[in-house]
């Protein structure tokens, strides 16, 4: 996704906004292995963020990124495409859509679903100042993504329907070309948080976000469990059932070292809890 604009408003104190957000910079845990599909490719993923409790709350106290329209979650931007072939996927799922599942069908059909954004990529239209696909509350059909709501119905995954960036987040995959100390190179794919800072400059003007909200840290199975299908789509099934083994192993210390620090008074209980670098959004 390009990076979020800077606003010619004054960048919002996360730490003055009426909801709790943690800060950007803490300690995360990591894990580096070799892909076992590609010998020439590494995945460093995020275990922090993997195994905090992290879920989406849109339409269960999701405050909006933009504090002006609360009930439109991170849709206010529209979606921008990451190639052709996201966008011939979105406009083949579109013309599914019927004007019972998709509150914008005739505004769609009538002006188009696509528009360029200042630098000339391409992205869905933004319509009554949110992206056309999202059904805004009270609609009958039900509110929230036409698209994510349509692939439910047909018992497709949302991941199969909907553009890239809105299937993805909030896990962020990136890609750096390494050349190691002896010359040979590889390919490493860092799996973690789409924070504030992946939003780009503008990401810090959001008015809330909920990656590091303790809002949003409320989910009874972690992560690499609730978004299996993203991560397996983003890294293929074995490398997934790798990562799944080291976050399970984590888990498994994670809970017994939390268990320990209960007994403990608060400061000890931190300092029991600090090497594993737990998610500070997560529940103390």
């Amino acid at each position: 996704m390009p990076p979020a604009k800077k606003s010619k408003q004054d960048p919002v104190d996360v730490s003055l906004t009426r909801r709790p957000e943690v800060s950007l910079d803490f300690p995360r845990a990591w894990i580096e292995f070799t892909d076992p599909a590609d010998k020439d490719q590494i995945f460093r993923c995020d275990l922090t963020w993997l195994t905090s409790q992290w879920t989406c709350i849109y339409g269960s106290g999701c405050h909006g990124i933009e504090r002006t329209k609360p009930d439109d979650g991170c849709c206010v931007l529209g979606a921008h495409f990451s190639d052709k072939d996201d966008e011939k996927r979105t406009k083949k799922y579109a013309a599914k859509l019927t004007a019972t599942n998709w509150q914008y069908f005739d505004e769609g059909h009538r002006n188009g679903l696509i528009e360029k954004d200042d630098e000339g990529a391409r992205k869905t239209r933004v319509v009554d100042g949110a992206c056309i696909f999202l059904n805004r509350k009270g609609f009958e059909g039900g509110e929230g993504c036409s698209l994510h709501s349509y692939a439910l119905a047909v018992g497709k995954q949302p991941l199969e329907v909907k553009p890239d960036v809105c299937w993805q987040l909030p896990v962020r995959r990136t890609f750096e070309h390494v050349t190691r100390p002896d010359g040979s190179e590889i390919l490493m794919i860092m799996i973690g948080e789409y924070d504030r800072r992946a939003w780009g400059p503008g990401g810090h003007e959001l008015d809330w976000y909920c990656t590091g909200s303790t809002e949003a840290h409320v989910a009874i199975e972690p992560v690499f469990v609730t978004e299996r299908g993203t991560l397996i789509e983003l890294m293929g099934k074995q490398a997934y059932d790798v990562l799944a083994t080291h976050c399970e192993a984590r888990m498994a210390t994670l809970t017994a070292a939390r268990a320990v620090a209960r007994r403990q008074p608060p400061a000890e209980a931190a300092l029991t809890l600090e090497p594993f670098a737990p998610h500070p959004a997560d529940p103390a």
